[in-house]
């Protein structure tokens, strides 16, 4: 954990860059500082590893004050990355990785295992990347190879300094979702500046929103900051399209789904019909009525096979009529990913499952009452 206490930075008997912050990261928590630039936010950062030194409060790892232990020995033992990796350019890859296990005077062979297993977490091959220098590889390799060695000695603290900024936005969106996984393996606790709001809502446990002087304006979820905020501040920070970017923040979640009528592929149509028949909800079905109705097909082991019309015309055995669905979701998806999914297949329903098991059926109504339950509203009724 992470504890900030009335920490402030002053130059001069004037400028103030942190004001008296007080915050709170529990461990294994990602928390993104985000705001306009000139906000403290990197000050913030920096104080933590004492890179600058803080005029006034406590900072706390773990109950333990920073401010009282040797500067050196405290950043040896914190991960950190800023833009670009800060690689060192005249030393190879490699020797980048291995500088604070070396420094802390690991034998050889435990470097080289080290080494290798970092490049292999964050997607390179040691053997083709471990001679190279940091000019040889791409802005996105540099940044792994940086992520790498802050993880050198598997530190319980990460600090990141707008470390994706630098990159073209293709490559920006791999790199986080490569470092989300790799964070989902590491549960480290992190602390990521970053001024994109987008960034941070997708990256984040918690979002501190900070205006000028690192005034605390809001610190919560992602979900919560998009669709509260809790001043004018924030409202204007995250923007007027805040409700869209809510959809990647969003998870879908078993209430949230449409459950039509089941049949199994063993059934006959006139059995499905029958089933389908006592089923109340039909005028919900997207672009369909009792008339032109459908069921979902899923086997005796709970699998998703497809999708049959209820047409009183058609005859013969469920398993011969069955249509398969063009995506199944997983669930805890986000909604953007639903609705990306929707437009690219320009369909209206699609299954979601939990693993190969079907749960429901996610709809743009029901993506919406999943929305409204985000923010604490009312589902709409149908």
């Amino acid at each position: 954990m992470i504890t900030l206490e009335a920490v402030s930075k002053r130059y001069g008997q004037t400028e103030v860059a942190v004001d008296e912050l007080s915050l709170e990261i529990p461990s294994g928590e990602l928390c993104v500082l985000v705001g306009p630039s000139g906000c403290g936010k990197t000050t913030t950062l920096r104080m933590i590893n004492r890179l600058i030194e803080p005029s006034g409060g406590r900072i706390l790892i773990d109950g333990e004050n920073v401010l009282a232990m040797d500067p050196v020995r405290l950043r040896r033992g914190i991960g950190y990355v800023i833009q670009q990796g800060g690689l060192f350019p005249h030393r190879r890859i490699f020797d980048n990785v291995a500088t604070v296990p070396r420094l802390l005077d690991w034998d050889k062979e435990r470097v080289n295992a080290r080494v290798t297993e970092l490049l292999e977490m964050v997607g390179l091959d040691p053997d083709r990347y471990g001679r190279r220098f940091p000019h040889e590889l791409s802005g996105g390799e540099r940044q792994r190879v940086g992520v790498a060695r802050a993880l050198g000695v598997d530190p319980p603290v990460l600090l990141m300094d707008e470390p994706f900024a630098a990159v073209d936005p293709v490559t920006r969106q791999r790199l986080q979702n490569q470092f989300l996984e790799l964070q989902n393996d590491l549960n480290k606790t992190i602390v990521f500046v970053t001024h994109d709001i987008e960034e941070a809502a997708k990256l984040g446990d918690r979002i501190a929103v900070l205006s000028k002087g690192a005034v605390l304006e809001q610190y919560d979820t992602p979900a919560e900051i998009l669709g509260h905020p809790a001043t004018p501040f924030v409202a204007d920070f995250v923007g007027a399209d805040r409700g869209v970017r809510r959809l990647a923040v969003v998870q879908v979640e078993a209430d949230d789904l449409l459950h039509p009528p089941v049949v199994g592929p063993n059934r006959t149509m006139a059995d499905a019909r029958t089933i389908a028949a006592g089923w109340k909800d039909l005028a919900e079905q997207p672009g369909s009525d009792p008339a032109s109705s459908w069921a979902v097909v899923v086997g005796d082991d709970g699998v998703l096979q497809g999708w049959i019309p209820l047409d009183p015309e058609i005859d013969g055995l469920v398993a011969d009529r069955v249509t398969r669905f063009a995506v199944a979701v997983p669930v805890g998806s986000s909604l953007r990913a639903v609705l990306a999914e929707m437009l690219q297949h320009d369909i209206s329903w699609i299954p979601i499952v939990e693993e190969e098991e079907y749960l429901g059926i996610m709809t743009p109504d029901r993506l919406h009452r999943a929305m409204r339950r985000s923010v604490g509203g009312t589902a709409l009724q149908a």
